[in-house]
């Protein structure tokens, strides 16, 4: 039978539960159970495809095509299992289904209720996650206290009370936060969390207490008395340097230990947590250093590009490099030029979309071919390349994506309105398509050129990425690109959209529709952004 341990949250947002969820999975997973990971979100949104990145942050896309919220990046990245559509989900979906339920006719002409209506289908979402897996981690969005989450709350009480205690484990993240002029750490935010917690009838069996400095013994046993907690199950997760300590950092308290034995787990593997140490010793001891530009428009909220800032830390552990990221407002190179490039090792132009910032991008992109800097562009970034060179290599003027000048005579990127996806069904979109849902999402095949530089860094002709996007390289203007030196390194596996492109007589200009960083670990790294990496580090050797 599945164990369930429900992760909720307390005091304040962005303490870090998806880190404490996914650290606990990583050594569950590394003490040889099966693991299944859950981001319960309680917006009313259907998923945040449609939300703005400066309010969201990152939208997190899996193989299946979800688009989820980016923590289910860091499950994915912790624990080596990939997640599908079952294991995010949003209030928005559970009241659409039981609303096209009630349409139907499904409930007889009951009255249809919070409970048990909405209740039994967050339950039932919870359940299907959980397939095949011996412990499932169910995170609970928001901060408990918010109207919004009180479904999800009561609905996990109620697991909590069907399949026995014995089967489920309450988990309560908290800050402790240290008041520099009393020179105290307070523990009062804590209890009062957990008094919270328990008015709606969870009692926490762990405590994750997040703390700038360590928790004394005092304060510990403060923290028990008061929240009916056991003294060992208070845990201190202090903030650190890096996130990819965070699992041995739970481990030491016996934060593993403890889950394994109060729920029950048997045949548990010793643990090996050696991988997890070359990753922090790598991160830690880097021999060299690059400086790399990001040139995007959501640079106020670097949670934006959090997959894609993982991915260059990943590739930095790999090649021994640290990796220090400058963010650029694309806006401002606009205004005030590309003179903040010139002492960069290397460019890279993320996705994103809308008109804004789209012009500074482009002379970032006309900087780095010229210069001979070593390029990454990432979807949008692959498509303002394109119109890039369209534009002064090509001799297009004025050429464009359609996406943000419907007008441009040279349209050499455009809405693909009709594709077949990797099923055999044909896929049918418009510039009327609703937005939600409506793009080329999730992993898809893509077939490389032999001889390229893309075939050389993945040694293989067959790759599988991900995608999300709704805009695509107009296959009309290949011929005229390739004629302009262009390169077409890849394509989708029916040979109709165009994939990547890279520069042959460039030291390293690269860019691809599909977003890479999506399957970066830490422990793996992703081959493409590790070249890029070791390119930058190349160019800044040669000066």
């Amino acid at each position: 039978m599945t164990k369930f341990i429900f992760v909720t949250g307390g005091v304040v947002s962005s303490l870090g539960k998806g880190i404490a969820a996914a650290s606990l999975g990583a050594l569950l997973e590394a003490r040889g159970y099966r693991v299944s990971m859950l981001k319960m979100d309680p917006y009313i949104n259907v998923d945040p495809g449609t939300m703005s990145p400066l309010q969201h942050g990152e939208v997190f896309v899996t193989d299946d095509g979800a688009e989820t919220d980016l923590d289910l990046g860091h499950y994915e990245r912790f624990v080596q299992r990939p997640l599908s559509k079952r294991n995010s989900f949003s209030t928005g979906q559970v009241y659409e289904t039981v609303i096209r339920r009630e349409r139907r006719g499904d409930y007889l002409g009951g009255t249809v209720q919070v409970i048990p209506h909405i209740t039994d289908e967050i339950k039932s979402r919870i359940k299907a996650s959980a397939v095949d897996a011996d412990v499932a981690l169910v995170e609970v969005g928001g901060t408990v206290g918010d109207i919004e989450s009180l479904p999800f709350l009561e609905a996990i009480r109620q697991m909590g009370v069907e399949i026995g205690r014995d089967n489920t484990l309450f988990m309560h993240l908290t800050l402790l936060p240290y008041i520099a002029v009393a020179g105290e750490v307070k523990t009062k935010p804590t209890q009062h969390s957990v008094k919270e917690l328990r008015s709606i009838g969870i009692q926490p069996d762990v405590l994750i207490c997040r703390s700038e400095i360590p928790l004394a013994d005092s304060e510990r046993r403060k923290i028990a008395l008061f929240t009916n907690v056991e003294e060992k199950a208070v845990i201190n997760s202090l903030d650190a340097k890096s996130i990819y300590q965070v699992p041995r950092m739970l481990h030491e308290q016996g934060m593993d230990e403890l889950v394994v034995k109060k729920l029950g787990l048997t045949n548990a593997k010793p643990l090996d947590l050696s991988d997890w140490d070359q990753v922090v010793e790598a991160q830690t001891n880097a021999k060299n250093r690059v400086d790399i530009a990001m040139v995007g428009k959501y640079v106020d909220l670097t949670e934006a590009y959090k997959s894609l800032i993982e991915a260059l830390l990943h590739a930095g552990i790999h090649t021994l490099t640290k990796v220090k990221i400058h963010y650029i407002d694309s806006e401002e190179l606009e205004k005030t030029g590309i003179d903040k490039l010139k002492t960069m090792d290397a460019i890279l132009v993320p996705g994103g979309f809308g008109e804004r910032g789209v012009e500074g991008k482009i002379l970032a992109i006309k900087y780095a071919r010229e210069s001979l800097k070593p390029y990454l562009g990432i979807c949008l970034g692959m498509q303002m390349a394109v119109v890039e060179y369209a534009r002064h290599v090509a001799g297009l003027e004025a050429a464009h994506s359609t996406e943000l000048n419907p007008q441009t005579p040279h349209p050499v990127v455009a809405l693909i309105t009709e594709w077949t996806d990797e099923k055999g069904a044909v896929v049918e979109r418009s510039e009327t398509s609703d937005l939600g849902g409506t793009m080329r999402l999730g992993g898809q095949n893509c077939k490389v050129k032999a001889n390229t530089k893309l075939a050389s860094i993945y040694g293989k002709d067959l790759i599988r990425e991900r995608h999300r996007h709704r805009y695509e390289m107009n296959e009309g203007y290949v011929a005229r690109l390739e004629q302009a030196g262009l390169v077409f390194s890849a394509h989708s596996e029916d040979g109709d959209l165009v994939e990547s492109i890279e520069i042959p007589n460039h030291p390293w200009f690269v860019a691809c529709q599909f977003h890479p960083e999506f399957t970066s670990t830490p422990r793996n790294g992703h081959p493409l952004f590790s070249a890029f990496v070791s390119a930058a580090l190349t160019a800044k050797q040669k000066g």
